[in-house]
């Protein structure tokens, strides 16, 4: 079926290994598209959900969508998804070319099972696969490892995705690397990579990618690549990347600033669009089949952080290592967002997890003894730098902080709790739901934990509007009113997105509901009305809901921490506001047709044909 290739690798690790390709059923492509709705029907009962998610029970899926590989806008998205090291789903996003590539293999996902009894490596080729030994690759970072697998195989347009010593040390942190920078990074997935030892799989695809109505097809890449060309955001996302908004949201408040305790800062001007310009940025770069751009290279020079020409921090980097732990040292957190990608760990909760440790040391409640001498003060940025390779190395402090902000609160206790700002185990984004309040439910209610992509609720209160999906005007965003709707309504457009294959980024170049439906409907020849395919969104999203309930998620996770919740600042932008989360929650579940605990009723099940999961719900 066009433009799928309706392929599944299927990898045994354990004992000899094995690699087989499978079919994919027509049937399950036209319920859940790709992405994460495939990962997740094709985990749905090939796993055990209670079980460890570093055993050897544990299952990953890298997939791709329908998209991903055509000359679509920014189709170049694939996902990896199986249990989390937190014990719940696992989902993680990344652009580039390793995905596009996987469709060029003649694949549209990889299951990968077992363990195996040395480090090893998967290559993909031709239609088929081989196992081979990494034991060259054990304890060589994500860079080094691209480098030497293409090396070892003769080809440099080679693409892969590996962990680093993070991932090897099961860092529940730990992210998954490709095309030198671009990263797969939340929810620990790296970490369930490094307890099968699979340190990297490397594709080599040369097969084209069919579309249903390549005339039809052809004339909308060309028509919505002219908008992206025109639109006033691309020049400042070719410029700025992520930091394009920076100072704006910054003055609204939106940034977390000494671990989610002020409002605001004066070294925030130091790190907006213009600071990041002005010291670091060498050039940007695309992914696949995008016009955007907003890919960076970062360059430090000289002095103790140099950096060699690399992927640039982003955002969520800058915010994380710089804002959270009052940091204003752009090259220190250079720095810091090149040891993490080396060393393969998520530069969000890492990040937070510093912070977090800061505001500990800060309290009395760790010591010089527990740090082995260093100062672990606000603003310390040798000391972030240092704590970086301690935690990828599970080395003293290290060993307490390499599985994130909860498990470190509790065995550290002392009220530490206090301090661990987390949902579900996964350390908070840098956007701040006492400057939004919709990021409260949108925070509370993801899937994965705490994500700010999973809907982005934000952009609404900012000022973009999908007419198509009923959202036509500014909401307050210190208001609680529609943002259960709007909640609802972007989870289940955005899953759309990542089931397609394609970048989220382009809602902020004109893109609207109705234009990825038309590219899905020409690529594939099917006539998906879009209320049909926001369907899909909506079935995705409660299959995954299922699947956490199923591993013991329900009402009493879906919140935020106390900081959030209860203590408004004194100052900045949201001065003065908390979010109320708790009615927005009943009316949030009421849409979803889920019950007062959050689990989704059987009736609603129905509706969205997941009743064999019925009887799986408590």
């Amino acid at each position: 079926m066009y433009p799928y290739t309706s392929k599944l690798l299927r990898v045994d690790l354990s004992g000899e290994g094995s690699c087989v390709v499978e079919e994919i059923d027509e049937g399950t492509e036209r319920m859940f598209l790709g992405g994460p709705g495939l990962a997740a029907r094709i985990l749905l009962d090939r796993m055990d959900w209670k079980g460890d998610p570093l055993g050897a029970e544990n299952k990953l899926v890298f997939a791709i969508g329908p998209l991903t590989g055509t000359n679509a806008p920014a189709g170049c998205r694939y996902v990896v998804c199986g249990k989390s090291p937190l014990g719940i789903w696992g989902e993680a996003h990344a652009g580039g070319f390793w995905g596009p590539e996987l469709k060029f293999c003649g694949f549209d996902a990889i299951l990968i099972q077992g363990k195996a009894s040395n480090p090893v490596y998967i290559w993909v080729h031709d239609g088929g696969a081989e196992i081979r030994d990494a034991a060259h690759l054990w304890n060589k970072d994500t860079y080094e490892t691209e480098e030497i697998i293409r090396e070892d195989l003769g080809d440099s347009k080679i693409r892969v995705v590996a962990i680093g010593i993070g991932g090897e040390n099961l860092s529940t942190m730990a992210c998954i690397v490709n095309d030198g920078g671009r990263v797969a990074g939340r929810t620990g997935l790296g970490a369930v990579m490094g307890s099968k030892h699979l340190k990297a799989i490397a594709i080599r695809g040369r097969k084209g990618v069919n579309v249903a109505d390549k005339e039809r097809f052809s004339q909308l890449v060309r028509q919505y690549n002219k908008n992206i060309s025109q639109h006033p955001a691309v020049p400042l996302m070719r410029k700025f990347g992520t930091h394009a908004a920076t100072g704006l949201i910054a003055r609204m408040g939106d940034v977390p600033i000494k671990n989610w305790r002020l409002g605001d800062w004066e070294g925030l001007s130091k790190l907006d669009g213009p600071g990041f310009e002005s010291t670091i940025r060498v050039r940007n770069y695309h992914c696949w089949g995008c016009l955007m751009g907003c890919g960076q290279v970062a360059e430090v020079k000289e002095g103790p952080y140099r950096v060699e020409r690399g992927h640039a921090p982003e955002y969520e980097a800058v915010a994380s290592f710089g804002a959270m732990c009052l940091n204003d040292s752009m090259e220190s957190i250079a720095k810091a967002n090149d040891l993490c990608t080396r060393y393969g760990l998520d530069v969000i909760s890492t990040g937070a997890t510093v912070a977090f440790a800061m505001e500990c040391y800060d309290k009395g409640l760790i010591g010089d003894k527990d740090t082995n001498g260093l100062e672990l003060r606000w603003g310390n940025h040798d000391a972030i730098i240092k704590l970086i390779e301690r935690i990828a190395n599970r080395r003293g402090l290290g060993e307490l902080l390499a599985d994130g902000t909860r498990e470190a609160a509790q065995r550290i206790g002392k009220g530490s709790e206090e301090f661990a700002i987390h949902t579900k185990g996964l350390e908070l984004p840098m956007h701040n739901p006492k400057a939004f309040s919709s990021w409260a439910l949108a925070y509370a209610t993801s899937n994965r934990g705490a994500c700010h992509l999973q809907a982005t609720t934000y952009v609404v209160e900012r000022g973009l509007t999908f007419p198509s999906i009923g959202m036509t005007e500014l909401l307050d965003r210190f208001s609680s009113e529609r943002k259960a709707e709007l909640t609802k309504t972007l989870q289940d457009f955005y899953t759309i997105i990542e089931c397609l294959g394609m970048c989220k980024f382009l809602i902020y170049v004109g893109f609207q509901p109705e234009d990825f439906a038309a590219l899905f409907s020409a690529a594939s020849g099917q006539d998906m009305p879009l209320n049909e395919i926001l369907k899909i969104g909506e079935r995705t999203y409660n299959l995954i809901r299922c699947l956490n309930v199923i591993m013991g998620v329900s009402r009493k996770d879906d919140t935020l921490p106390k900081r959030l919740l209860s203590e408004p600042y004194v100052e900045g932008g949201a001065k003065g506001f908390v979010p109320v989360l708790d009615p927005m929650l009943d009316e949030y579940y009421a849409l979803r047709g889920w019950d007062a605990n959050g689990i989704p009723t059987k009736e609603k099940l129905r509706e969205l044909s997941l009743e064999s999961l019925c009887d799986r719900l408590p």
